[in-house]
């Protein structure tokens, strides 16, 4: 019997649109991870940890043997902002009415032997933002990756 099988872990992150930092609300942000898990379980890309903070999203995922990377990021980011935008906190909060996450993504592939160290970072993102924005880690991650890149289209 013929089977086709994979294991791919990919790093994604992204932010909202011009770094607004919209998702200042701790209990949204932890029903948008979870939100944003049952979107990557529909597509059969299985979320190993999603961390949502004020401006930006980190998830480690299992690609789909079936899915193109481009269509489980736009699937996320349209369901996922669909979802924010219809939530509700006490005052409405304009900078959540007009919610857009930005147009590009970064994705990195992730070996199996470093799934534990990345997930602990992601699991970490609050800490980690003490200290560096996210347009320097970003950057750090495009470069560790050697992706070249216009500054002048990176942001959105």
């Amino acid at each position: 019997m013929p089977q086709s099988l994979s294991s791919i872990a990919l790093h994604l992150t992204f932010s909202t649109k011009n770094r607004v930092r919209a998702l200042a609300y701790p209990e949204l942000r932890i029903a948008a991870e979870g939100y944003m898990v049952g979107i990557l379980t529909k597509l059969g890309s299985p979320s190993l940890t999603t961390r949502v903070v004020i401006d930006h999203v980190h998830v480690l995922f299992l690609l789909s043997r079936t899915e193109s990377v481009a269509h489980v990021v736009q699937v996320l980011k349209q369901e996922s902002s669909a979802w924010i935008k219809s939530q509700q906190p006490e005052a409405k909060d304009p900078n959540l009415t007009k919610f857009q996450w930005q147009k590009g993504y970064a994705v990195f592939s992730v070996s199996e032997s470093n799934i534990s160290r990345v997930k602990t970072y992601i699991e970490n993102q609050e800490e980690h933002h003490r200290r560096m924005t996210f347009q320097e880690e970003y950057r750090q991650f495009l470069e560790k990756h050697r992706i070249a890149y216009d500054e002048r289209y990176v942001w959105d």
